[in-house]
């Protein structure tokens, strides 16, 4: 990936990061929403460290790999996500910008996972 492609991606992961925040100090203070909202923020706000962890990795493995944590979490924050919509926390509706951008940074993700894999083969 090109320097500013990089650059663009770091971007917008700490964008992702600072949304999530914004999410979780608007969640009602119930014990039940704040548990939620504590794992989404932890998850949702990790993407971005381990993208940049990926940008200085000594190989193609630790790239991958480093790659591959945010994979999880992002994983991890969309189920998060589910389950504060499905607990009736926020509407779906309201939450589906964050879901959204997390299904689109899986795919770039999965993409540059796929196409590293591709060169060394």
């Amino acid at each position: 990936m090109r320097e500013d492609g990089l650059q663009d991606l770091k971007a917008r992961t700490k964008a992702f990061a600072l949304r999530i925040i914004k999410l979780y100090t608007a969640l009602p203070k119930s014990p039940e929403a704040q548990v939620l909202g504590k794992q989404v923020l932890r998850c949702g706000t990790s993407v971005g460290a381990h993208y940049h962890e990926a940008c200085r990795a000594k190989s193609d493995a630790d790239f991958i790999s480093k790659i591959e944590d945010a994979l999880q979490e992002l994983e991890e924050t969309t189920y998060w996500l589910d389950l504060i919509a499905e607990a009736h926390v926020f509407s779906a509706e309201r939450l589906k910008p964050l879901h959204d951008e997390a299904q689109e940074l899986i795919a770039m993700f999965v993409s540059m996972v796929k196409n590293v894999k591709n060169k060394k083969g």
